[in-house]
């Protein structure tokens, strides 16, 4: 486990909560995960920068939003772990522009924009925060978070504040180029105009939709792996194209598949679930199985979507 490097060298005192040992099971939503050597959760950005500027620089951090497409391994992260809170979760209106502190969750940014007449309404069913949609380049129904990017603060490793555009973060097909150690703190949006209501009730049905076809009422980490195809290198996608991760793990038979308590869904093949009671282990196990099986029947090579961090236990 981790104590030892976290004995050895001594941390800055922020003013924020800074917490030894943090099990992390409890913060993501698979609910696997061993601890994190140390958990901060920043009073403010300049609590954050001030931390982050006096860390000894061989600790490393590991920015982490609601652990909602994450996968932590049982044996912990070996690293500083940032999770933001209360005064990082604002969200203002100004025209067509909206900012959003990283914590806010997608669905209420999406909900505050159609309030104020603009439309960001394919963040409603994205689950997460905005600093994971930003870094992940989220997005659904044709649109993503690069098409509607303006800027975006971030904190770097070494503790300075800096404004980041589209050409620093470098949007591809769930990629960016955020600097390694960096948190994002800030994003601002610019959505084209739309009524109000229109955009309730488009939302409205989007969420029926997500509730039909997607397993929301189990421990699952939204989509498991990437589409193979269909993506142009900027990022923009085709979702008109046949070629979907849920179809190819379906033709491999694995639709329902189990490894003790991880299983693949029944309701959409693409979500990983923690039925009960399952590790870490057996969710990536199981992950990786499907990998196998989908390369054998199709020769396609699946891409994790979810992200797997930390280690495995010992004897793993």
């Amino acid at each position: 486990m981790g104590g030892q490097g976290r004995d050895m060298i001594p941390l800055p005192t922020p003013r924020g909560r800074l917490t030894p040992n943090r099990r992390l099971a409890d913060l993501t939503w698979l609910r696997v995960g061993g601890p994190a050597d140390w958990l901060f959760q920043p009073a403010d950005e300049d609590d954050l920068a001030a931390f982050l500027r006096d860390l000894d620089p061989s600790i490393p951090v590991f920015p982490m939003g609601v652990g909602s497409n994450l996968i932590v391994r049982d044996g912990g992260i070996r690293a500083v772990v940032i999770r933001l809170g209360r005064g990082f979760n604002g969200i203002s209106v100004a025209g067509a522009r909206v900012t959003a502190g990283a914590a806010a969750l997608d669905a209420h940014v999406a909900r505050r924009a159609a309030e104020a007449g603009v439309d960001l309404t394919f963040l409603r069913t994205i689950p997460g925060s905005i600093g994971g949609a930003v870094r992940m380049n989220a997005g659904c129904y044709g649109t993503y978070v690069a098409d509607v990017f303006v800027s975006a603060r971030a904190v770097t490793r070494q503790g300075r504040i800096v404004t980041l555009g589209s050409e620093d973060l470098n949007f591809r097909y769930r990629r960016t180029d955020l600097p390694e150690g960096a948190v994002l703190i800030e994003a601002t949006f610019q959505g084209p105009p739309g009524e109000p209501a229109e955009l309730a009730a488009r939302m409205a049905a989007q969420l029926k939709k997500r509730d039909e076809t997607q397993p929301v009422r189990e421990r699952s980490a939204g989509s498991t792996f990437r589409n193979p195809a269909g993506f142009s290198s900027t990022g923009r996608a085709d979702d008109v194209h046949d070629l979907k991760a849920w179809k190819v793990i379906d033709d491999a038979g694995m639709r329902g598949a189990r490894l003790g308590g991880a299983q693949m869904s029944e309701k959409h093949a693409n979500f990983l679930v923690n039925t009960g009671g399952a590790t870490a282990a057996e969710l990536e196990a199981l992950g990786e199985k499907v990998r196998k099986m989908v390369y054998d029947s199709s020769g396609i090579t699946l891409e994790w979507e979810i992200m797997r961090v930390g280690e495995p236990l010992g004897d793993e």
